[in-house]
C-alpha cells in the first residue's frame, strides 16, 4: 500500500485525481438510516472518516497521500488545509467558496443566503500518512445524491460548478487543483 510505503520512507507522496463510477461511500460515522436508496449504486464501507457520500462521473475525486510528519503533526490544520487547497481551487472559476464551523467541507452561498455543498473531505491516517481525501462536484448528476443524506446533512443541498453556471472542465480543475495545492502544501511533481 502506498500510505505505508510513504510512512517508511520509500515512496514519494502522491495525489490522485480520478473519476468513479456511480457508488455511495460509507465513512466511520456512517448512520445507517442515512442510506435511503442502498439499492440506487454499490455501496462500500470506507475506514474514512465521515458518513455518507456519493462520488461518480461530473465529480473529481483526489485521493491525497500526503506525510503529515512534515506538515506539524495537526489532522485539524490538515484538513483546513484541504479545505483551502479547495476555495483558492474554485475561485480560478470566479466562485466564491466557504468553510463553515462544525460542517466539514466547502460551501457556496447563493444570493438567497441558501447554503449548499460543493465539496466534501474524508481522510484517513495511518502512521501520520493520509489516504482518502476530497471530491469536488464539477458537473455530476445531483439527483444521486438523492439516495443518501449526504454527510449527514439534510438542511442544506448540494451544488456543482456547472450548476453554478460555471463552465467547467475537468482538466480545467486539475489544472486549478495542482496549482492551489502548490501553494498551500509543496511543489508538485509529475510522474
Amino acid at each position: 500500500m502506498r500510505a505505508a510505503a510513504i510512512a517508511a520512507g520509500e515512496a514519494r507522496e502522491l495525489v490522485w485525481l480520478l473519476e468513479h463510477p456511480p457508488l455511495y461511500t460509507a465513512g466511520t460515522s456512517a448512520n445507517p438510516a442515512d442510506l435511503i436508496a442502498p439499492e440506487r449504486f454499490e455501496v462500500h464501507q470506507t475506514g474514512r472518516g465521515g458518513q455518507y457520500t456519493y462520488h461518480g462521473p461530473g465529480q473529481r475525486v483526489g485521493y491525497a497521500m500526503l506525510d503529515l510528519r512534515k506538515r506539524g503533526r495537526d489532522v485539524s490544520a490538515f484538513v483546513r488545509g484541504l479545505e483551502q487547497w479547495i476555495i483558492d481551487a474554485l475561485a480560478t472559476f470566479d466562485v466564491s467558496a466557504e468553510r463553515r464551523c462544525g460542517r466539514v467541507g466547502v460551501w457556496v452561498v447563493h444570493d438567497t443566503g441558501e447554503e449548499e455543498k460543493i465539496a466534501a473531505i474524508g481522510v484517513r491516517l495511518k502512521k501520520w500518512v493520509s489516504f482518502h481525501g476530497i471530491s469536488i462536484n464539477v458537473d455530476p448528476d445531483l439527483s444521486h445524491f438523492g439516495g443518501i443524506v449526504p454527510c449527514g446533512i439534510q438542511e442544506h443541498g448540494v451544488a456543482s460548478l456547472v450548476s453554478l453556471g460555471r463552465d467547467v472542465t475537468m482538466s480545467d480543475t486539475d489544472a486549478a487543483l495542482k496549482a492551489s495545492f502548490e501553494a498551500i502544501f509543496a511543489p508538485t511533481h509529475t510522474p
